[in-house]
């Protein structure tokens, strides 16, 4: 009854964590440093269009390879899930595996990855 417990908390984890990634902002900014006078490429204190599109597309970069990184991890989070279920299913109430201990506790850092991944670089 208690692996079925730890699978049943891993799949409402795993289930929110897929619930968050849809929710994830398709941009974020990179805050820019207040330009300096002795900046070249600097007219009245303004930075210059090249290094505002340049950080703009350092951002969407390291966005999309964040995104990536996300769906890919989420794909093993679903594959561990039913690798546990699995496991479960073929356990009974006085046989408690070692692999579904190991499986539950890989399961556990993927999400708790996971979940900082989506909360981004802040």
């Amino acid at each position: 009854m208690r692996i079925r417990r730890i699978a049943q908390t891993f799949l409402v984890c795993f289930l929110l964590s897929v619930a968050c990634l849809s929710q994830v902002p398709s941009r974020r900014t990179i805050p820019t440093p207040p330009p300096s006078r002795d900046q070249p490429g600097t007219v009245t204190g303004e930075p210059d269009e090249t290094q505002q599109r340049l950080a703009r597309d350092m951002a969407k970069k390291a966005n999309l390879e964040r995104q990536a990184t996300l769906k890919s991890d989420t794909e093993k989070l679903v594959k561990l899930t039913a690798e546990l279920k699995a496991y479960v299913d073929k356990s009974n109430e006085n046989v408690l595996s070692l692999d579904v201990l190991k499986k539950a506790d890989e399961i556990e850092k993927l999400a708790h990855s996971v979940k900082e991944k989506m909360k981004g670089p802040n």
